[in-house]
């Protein structure tokens, strides 16, 4: 496991290079592109006034003055103009810079959780997920047991012990969730929480591969520093939505498949020894 760790965190580190790179090189782009619109501003302003010079036949001081002021003028509007224009590029330029964040970050968390098989470490990766990357503060991963349709928590962080009691489909928002399949977002200012409410949650994902719901994730209170949801946390619960769903089952299914081949095992073992 070891070595499949360090060959993740190697990809990793290889792809988020990439972004690395990509940025300075259009950092530099910015500086030279800056550099050279102040350059052509002054050559035109020169030449402009140069042309004007010759026709006017300037003789008095108060007429060169005047034309001196004018021309000074002149530059200062093009400088604030090219000035203007260069920080509407670096406005795009953080715009672009912070999707590329985003995209990184999508993408190690969705190679992350499909680097294990390991049912508890699958748990933890999408805990730090939704702690680091959507800034949550108390939250739980629930999962349904069909035979007795309800659901319990698996994992959570943060969260008082009233709030550990199973949940039937169809009761309240977050059998709601489950039962159809469709996320929730409570209504209102994310951070206005007079106390949490554990009937309530603030953000209800169910887990789905295709149409089967196997849980859900509950939200029920952000960090201080978070303000509000931003494009990239939907992309995330999005993101969370099928491939937590995927990681979760697949890891049960082959940690129930280890469990079952140890036992036979042990079996033969005992009938070996007979």
């Amino acid at each position: 496991m070891d070595k499949d760790a360090g060959s993740l965190n190697k990809k990793v580190e290889d792809f988020l290079q990439v972004f690395r790179k990509g940025e300075e090189f259009t950092q530099e782009l910015l500086r030279e592109n800056e550099k050279l619109r102040y350059r052509l501003a002054q050559h035109e302003e020169v030449s402009k006034f140069s042309g004007r010079e010759g026709d006017f036949k300037l003789h008095t001081m108060e007429e060169r003055l005047r034309f001196l002021e004018d021309e000074n003028k002149n530059l200062l509007d093009r400088y604030r103009q090219v000035e203007e224009e260069n920080k509407d590029f670096a406005s795009r330029y953080i715009e672009v810079e912070a999707e590329n964040n985003n995209l990184a970050n999508l993408y190690v968390a969705s190679y992350q959780l499909h680097s294990t098989l390991d049912f508890n470490e699958s748990l933890k990766i999408i805990l730090e997920i939704v702690m680091n990357l959507i800034g949550a503060e108390e939250f739980s991963i629930m999962m349904l047991d069909e035979s007795t349709n309800e659901l319990s928590i698996v994992a959570q962080e943060g969260m008082g012990p009233e709030a550990h009691e199973n949940i039937k489909i169809g009761e309240g928002v977050i059998g709601d969730v489950v039962k159809n399949g469709e996320a929730f977002y409570r209504e209102g200012d994310p951070t206005d929480l007079s106390g949490v409410d554990y009937s309530h949650p603030l953000v209800c994902i169910p887990l789905k591969i295709k149409e089967h719901v196997i849980g859900a994730i509950v939200i029920y209170k952000l960090l201080i520093q978070k303000t509000q949801f931003s494009n990239m946390d939907f992309e995330l619960f999005s993101m969370l939505a099928g491939h937590a769903a995927t990681a979760l089952f697949s890891s049960k299914l082959y940690s129930q498949s280890e469990r079952k081949l140890s036992t036979i095992q042990s079996f033969l073992d005992l009938l070996k020894e007979k």
